[in-house]
């Protein structure tokens, strides 16, 4: 499968995934059986606005993180210098694997990209570009300018001065104490960029520091960027996960995270899959949770409508989960392996084709 077809079907999937769970994010899983029925939803229902396949904050920051990287692209800052995919080889700078300082360029620009998003939720259509972050098309398209329950700690957090990056294993500056899963679920990206799982697993996590300083909310978020790289290199979901476990593991404060991992590969293994499953794994509203609950929807499930509709259909935080689930298929399938009837009336869905094709 060629890199752009992976590309696509990234965030084509993650968005697919966000606009399933969207409608039923509030609910327990007796609320939506007894709304929809012992199978739960199907596919796209519709929410409070009386809409279907919306896309929420998942994929709205989802995709203002591509853009974040496609400006580190083009003014230099990926690939990394010092890493094996940097054209010069290393003679530009010290390796990237290190300090989170070392990718200080591109969270820069990167949160440059987030500050545009939250003018998304703080107004109705694009203010006037009498800032520095105000640039870029991505901001000039209105059918962004909703809010779509976003999370507290990525609001608080781009509303805080930024200092810069923690140590690894340290709290972050910003909401030290929060692990939501905003760092997660708008991470895939990170993974789409670069060959190399580790400079993934740090540019996601350096990144995540921005609104979320817990370590396990940015190391949670680098672990899953690892895996899309992974997959993206033609891994096997199953290596790609032990793969991302053994890189977690070197890094401090990573034991949350870790055993979340080994909890869905373990889960996925034997067994009826069901969303009382699922739930054994939490319920998705911190970071960890709603890593180990997409990732262990994608391992328990071959079938891509299947692992979507498992991935959604419990009492948690089912948009997030299904982004993160709908992120790893779509880089394994393919755009092309999503299902159709769920694509063509998915919202955004040209801008997400677009990005796609400028990022790959």
């Amino acid at each position: 499968m060629d890199v752009h077809e992976r590309v696509r079907g990234c965030l084509l999937g993650g968005a697919v995934g966000d606009a399933l769970g969207a409608p039923i994010e509030f609910q327990s899983l007796r609320e939506i059986r007894r709304q929809y029925g012992a199978e739960g939803i199907t596919g796209y229902v519709t929410d409070w606005r009386g809409k279907s396949a919306l896309i929420t904050d998942d994929t709205q920051m989802t995709l203002f993180t591509v853009e974040g990287l496609l400006h580190a692209r083009t003014t230099g800052l990926l690939p990394l210098p010092g890493t094996p995919s940097h054209p010069d080889g290393g003679a530009q700078g010290a390796p990237a694997s290190g300090g989170p300082e070392a990718y200080g360029g591109v969270v820069a620009g990167v949160r440059q990209a987030y500050l545009r998003w939250l003018d998304t939720q703080d107004h109705r259509r694009p203010p006037a570009a009498d800032q520095p972050h105000r640039t870029g098309a991505l901001r000039e398209e209105e059918w962004l300018y909703s809010r779509r329950a976003p999370g507290n700690a990525c609001l608080s957090g781009l509303h805080r001065h930024f200092p810069g990056t923690s140590s690894w294993g340290e709290p972050g500056p910003v909401n030290p104490d929060s692990k939501g899963c905003g760092t997660v679920m708008r991470s895939a990206p990170f993974g789409l960029v670069t060959t190399e799982a580790r400079e993934a697993f740090e540019l996601a996590a350096a990144c995540a520091q921005i609104t979320h300083g817990h370590p396990t909310g940015y190391l949670a978020a680098g672990a899953f960027a690892a895996i899309v790289a992974r997959l993206m290199g033609g891994e096997a979901l199953t290596a790609a996960v032990h793969q991302a476990m053994e890189l977690l593991a070197g890094y401090p404060a990573h034991e949350e995270t870790t055993a979340a991992l080994r909890a869905a590969v373990a889960l996925a293994a034997g067994g009826e899959h069901t969303p009382e499953r699922v739930e054994s794994l939490g319920g998705a509203w911190v970071a960890e949770e709603a890593l180990a609950i997409g990732v262990y929807c994608a391992l328990a499930e071959p079938v891509v409508e299947r692992a979507l509709l498992l991935s959604v259909n419990h009492s948690g935080d089912s948009d997030s989960t299904g982004s993160v689930c709908g992120n790893l298929l779509g880089v394994i399938h393919g755009g092309t392996g999503l299902p159709a009837a769920w694509l063509r009336p998915l919202e955004g869905r040209d801008t997400i084709e677009r990005l796609a094709t400028e990022l790959t």
